[in-house]
This record gives structure tokens, sequence and C-alpha cells, in this order.
């Protein structure tokens, strides 16, 4: 049976640049392929994956760890990794941590990805003193995607939290709303989930410029789910007089929220206005206001950026974005944040309140 070590011989390379060659890498030219691919027909050699992934000292494989697979950010963040990997001919080792910190704690110990991995995308994935030891342990590349912790000598794509709640809640301040209520946070979260502080913050600094002094009663936590944003609602209305405009942390809570004020009997946006963060699948569906983010091109972004320590080549790891996708003008190969922006995008469930 023809071997890798055959084609290199009769092709006179490496075994790990006919790995390179027939995984179609970016890192071989033109007439090296060629002679490669030449070589391989010649002897009928059929390329085992696994195979030519070990002759280079690799595995193909990058691992991305996220919260909860189940929720829209991270699904469609992890959809855009895994097709760009795919298309470079690498694979995708997926770790749901399922909100619990024993997973975290098994999957990030260096015997757990050891070997397995040729780099890391952490999704949101805070970690603890003794996570970056384990991940310094390792060496490896890698990439962190939106809020959580930074790893040092890795790049972050993310976007900026706390501009985008500002610019949800200025939105309803503009609109005439004063009582305006925020759902947020996911205060049983095993994991630390984070990005619910950052739009806490942001929300609140929108209220303190326009001379408003943000209202306890009015900020409830919840899940960061339809049915979190569902309970968290209700609990809302259960506390008094009812809110003229809620601002919702994410997309899902929002359309949670407007489950429970229909259930309640109040109008959206007649009685309430609502607005979210995300641009959800659904929300144009719903006419749901929110502020837009590029969920899907911050994975897209990330998986590029990994590219040049796993071998490939990238001249541009914006391209194929559009110009208000790209963020700041740096080179974003560097380690440090990549902050895509966000847009507001008004939809019907938003409206000035109602004249009393």
């Amino acid at each position: 049976m023809t071997k890798i070590d055959d084609v290199a011989r009769l092709a006179g390379v490496s075994t790990a640049t006919v790995s390179r060659a027939l995984r179609g890498l970016p890192t071989v030219s033109a007439a090296t392929r060629r002679r490669v691919l030449a070589a391989a027909e010649q002897l009928q050699y059929a390329v085992s994956p696994s195979a030519s992934r070990l002759a280079g000292g690799k595995t193909g494989t990058v691992a991305v760890v996220v919260p909860r697979i189940t929720r829209w950010f991270f699904g469609t963040v992890v959809e855009a990794v895994e097709d760009y990997l795919h298309q470079n001919g690498y694979d995708l080792l997926l770790y749901n941590l399922g909100g619990r910190e024993q997973i975290r704690q098994r999957v990030l110990r260096p015997a757990s990805l050891h070997k397995r991995v040729d780099a890391i995308i952490l999704v949101a994935t805070p970690l603890r003193p003794a996570d970056l030891t384990a991940l310094t342990k390792l060496a490896l590349p890698g990439v962190t995607i939106s809020s959580g912790s930074g790893v040092p000598g890795w790049p972050c794509v993310r976007i900026d939290d706390v501009a985008a709640a500002r610019t949800a809640t200025r939105h309803l301040l503009d609109l005439g709303h004063t009582r305006i209520a925020h759902i947020s946070g996911d205060p049983d979260d095993e994991l630390a989930f984070t990005t619910h502080l950052d739009r806490r913050r942001g929300y609140q600094e929108a209220l303190r410029a326009a001379g408003l002094r943000p209202d306890p009663s009015l900020d409830v936590e919840s899940q960061f789910t339809v049915d979190g944003g569902t309970r968290a609602t209700a609990e809302l209305l259960a506390r008094g007089e009812p809110p003229t405009a809620i601002f919702a942390a994410c997309d899902e809570m929002a359309m949670g929220a407007m489950t429970a004020l229909r259930d309640a009997g109040l109008r959206v946006p007649q009685d309430v206005s609502v607005i979210g963060i995300d641009d959800h699948d659904l929300s144009g569906v719903l006419g749901l206001s929110t502020i837009a983010q590029p969920a899907a091109e911050q994975g897209l972004l990330a998986a590029r950026l990994l590219l040049d320590p796993l071998g490939g080549r990238v001249a541009d790891p914006y391209a194929g974005l559009v110009p208000a996708q790209r963020g700041p003008e740096t080179d974003p190969r560097s380690p440090s944040s990549v902050i895509l922006p966000t847009r507001l995008v008004v939809r019907e469930s938003t409206a000035p309140p109602r004249a009393n």
C-alpha cells in the first residue's frame, strides 16, 4: 500500500509539504502542489486525513469552547468558525460547557487538549488564574471572542458591550422615556459570564448622562433566554407601576419580555417599548428594535486570525467584511482587541411613551 512517504520521495519534498499540498493549504507554491498531486496520482495514493496531519506534527483541529451552544450568539459564532476552518482544511472540536464550572475545569486542563488540537478559540469564557496557567503551559495559539478574560499573546475579537447598551438606552431616552427598566444578568451562572455586567454599566451610564438616577427596582436579573426574559418581566410587573420601556440585554430576553407584556394585557409599543441587543434571526419577524452585532463576522475574523500561527497565510483577515464591520484601523493580527462596530436597528417595538 502506498504511503505518504512514497509520495514525498517521488515529489522530492517532505511529508509535511505533501500533507499541506493535499489539504489545499495556501503555504504551498503552485508548482510544488502540482508536483505533489502528480506524484500522488501516479502512485494512486489515497490521502488519509489523520495520517497527513500527523506527518506534519499537527492535528489539523481547532478547539472551540463555548458556555452554551444553544444560545443564538454562540451557535452563530461556532457555525462561522467551523465553515471557515473547514474551507482551509481544519476540523473543529467543540467543547460545550453547558454553564457548568466542573466541565470548564476539565476542558481547560493541559491533559484534555495536549496533542489533540493545534489552537483554541474561547467564546465568552471568563478564565480564573488556574485556567490561564493551564493555557500558558499548552503554549498553543488562540483567539478569544466576546467578553471574558484575555489570554496573554492572544488577540480578542468583540464588540463594545458598554457602548451598545448606552446606544440602546439612549434610543429610549430620545423617544421621551424616563422610566426605563433593564432585564439582564445570569445570577446562577457558574461560569461567571460577564457580558451582562458591561451592558448594565452602559444602561446606567446613559441614564446618568440624561440626569436620571438608576432605580434598582427597575433592574431585574434572569437568564439570557426567552424564558428568562419572560420571568424577569413578570417579576418587574409584579413590583408595581410598570415602566414605559424595557431594555433587555439580549434579543432572546427581549422576546420573552414581549411575551410577558402581552400576557399581562399590555401592548408593545403603545404601553411599553422594548429593545434588545443582537439582531437575532427572529428579531425582524417580531418587529423588535435592537442593537445589531456582527456575530458571524466575529467568528469569521477569529478563525482567520488563527491561520497565521497555524501555518496558513491571510493577507487581509478583514477580507469580505463591509467597511462598517471592520473595526479600528489597527493590525488585526496583533495580540490586542479588535472591536467590531454595532448599529441601532429601529423597528416597531419602540415608540414615544403615550401621553397620560
